[in-house]
Formats: structure tokens, C-alpha cells, sequence
């Protein structure tokens, strides 16, 4: 059973987010970066098949600057087998558009896999695109929001569970098909001190636009049909107010008095 995990490397959720004083973008110096945690939920459901069926292999595919390494190295240290790293000055600045035929010419580049697990989302821009479009590009059915899945014994299809409004929907789907990981499908496994030792000797092959027969012209801010305008932080939130009172009725009293007198909400 060979699976394949897009994963994107993403500032991490603790990091203290800055915007440039013009608002064209965020601060990224000295941030600390992670695997986008729905990405992990991939690669940790892409091994547990293959621990399942008892072979196969699982390999990571990944589009971002020369710092993606070591996430991919952390993905590598939890078990899987090879990495494809996508590292190119004509990729920065790509939508998820873009981002999809990247990496769909380089799964195609690879050829033989089952399926494809991808993050529903990532963490820093939201956008839940690429998974969706990367399957438009192969050719391929896909399922969003998969929190179980059941890989059929011959390897042609499966069944998963994926999350609805108000409960789940189960769908038989033929294989090979994209996934898209949400909370709830697993829990990932942390990366042990021999997993990081053989990651440093696991295959990580850098690939260029021209490797992947990519038009450079098609990728990065040239070739985005979406782009970033401006970016600014949330409001600063105000000090909460401590309702005072020696019992349960005064309390709420003060409250009925300020929700309608200072906040104007009643």
C-alpha cells in the first residue's frame, strides 16, 4: 500500500505573529515553524496502513523555502520512507492553485500510489483548497474532512467516515483517491530518538519547476489567480470586567445593570 502526504510547513500555533508596518504580509523572522498539524493526522494515518497491510510505503511531498527540510526531516523521523521537496524561487508567492499543479506533476512524477492524504487545511492561511484542487489536477475522486478510514483488502477502494454538520458521513470511494485529514482521524505519533537518527539517511530529493516540466511563468505571484492584499492583526480585546457581589442575585443584578447600561447589549 504506497501513500503519498502533502504536507506544508506553517508558523507554529504559539508563534507571536507580527505584520509588516505596510500590511503587505506577515513578519516571518525568528519565528519558529512546524508540519501543519492536519498534515500530520496524514502522515500519521498514511503509516498506520501501512503498518496495517504490512507493506508499502509512505512518501512525503512538500512546496516551500530551503527551512522546509527540517519539517520534512520530522515527518521522515516519524516513519515514513521518502521525501520529494519542492524547493524553487519560481514557487514562492503561489496560490493554492498553483500549489496543487505543483504537486500534482510531481505525484505524477512518482506514479505508483494509492492514495493521497493531505491536511484539510493549513493553519496559517485557511484557504482548505489545495487537497480539492490537487485531485482536479490528478484525475481522481477525493473525500474532505475524513476522521476514519478503512482501506478494502484488494486495495481498490475505501471506506470513510468523513464530518458533517450535526454527525458523519460514511462513503465508499475507489482508490486511488485524495483525502483530506481532519481532527479526530488519529493521533500522531511523536518522532522517536531512532526515527530521527534514520531520517538524516532517508532519501530527501530537492526538485525544481523544470524537473516537473513546470512553466515557471505559471507559478508564484506571476501565475497566482489570488493574492494577498492586506493583512492586519484582530483588535486589541479590552480588560474583562469583574462583576462584584455578595450573592448569586447581586451578582447578577450588576450584570442585567452593566450589560445594559455599559455595554448597550440588552
Amino acid at each position: 500500500m504506497n501513500s503519498i502526504v502533502c504536507m506544508k510547513q506553517v508558523p507554529d500555533t504559539e508563534a507571536q505573529i507580527r505584520v509588516k508596518s505596510d500590511g503587505t504580509d506577515v513578519v516571518l523572522d525568528g519565528v519558529k515553524f512546524i508540519i501543519s498539524p492536519y498534515d500530520e493526522f496524514g502522515i500519521e494515518e498514511a503509516l498506520r496502513i501501512k503498518e496495517k497491510m504490512g507493506a508499502g510505503k509512505v512518501s512525503l511531498v512538500s512546496l516551500g523555502p530551503a527551512r522546509c527540510v527540517e519539517s520534512i526531516r520530522t515527518g521522515l523521523a516519524m516513519g515514513a520512507d521518502d521525501a520529494y521537496h519542492l524547493d524553487d524561487a519560481a514557487f514562492e508567492g503561489s496560490d493554492p492553485l498553483a500549489t496543487a499543479k505543483a504537486l500534482a506533476a510531481q505525484i505524477k512524477k512518482i506514479g505508483d500510489y494509492d492514495v493521497i492524504f493531505c491536511g484539510k487545511q493549513a493553519i496559517d492561511d485557511d484557504q482548505s483548497q489545495v487537497g480539492v484542487a490537487l485531485a482536479e489536477y490528478l484525475g481522481i475522486p477525493h473525500v474532505c474532512l475524513v476522521i476514519k478510514v478503512e482501506v478494502a483488502a484488494d486495495k481498490k477502494s475505501a471506506k470513510v467516515s468523513r464530518q458533517i454538520v450535526g454527525g458523519e458521513e460514511i462513503i465508499e470511494v475507489p482508490l486511488p483517491a485524495v483525502l483530506t485529514a481532519q481532527k479526530g482521524l488519529n493521533e500522531p505519533r511523536y518522532a522517536s530518538l531512532p526515527g530521527i537518527m534514520k531520517a538524516k539517511k532517508k532519501p530527501l530529493t530537492p526538485v525544481k519547476a523544470a524537473d516537473i516540466g513546470i512553466d515557471a511563468a505559471t507559478m508564484g505571484i506571476a501565475g497566482a489567480k489570488t493574492k494577498g492584499i492586506n493583512f492586519s492583526l484582530p483588535p486589541a480585546r479590552t480588560a474583562a470586567k469583574i462583576i462584584q457581589g455578595e450573592s448569586a442575585e447581586e451578582k447578577a443584578a450588576a450584570l442585567a445593570k452593566a450589560l445594559r447600561e455599559e455595554a448597550k447589549a440588552i
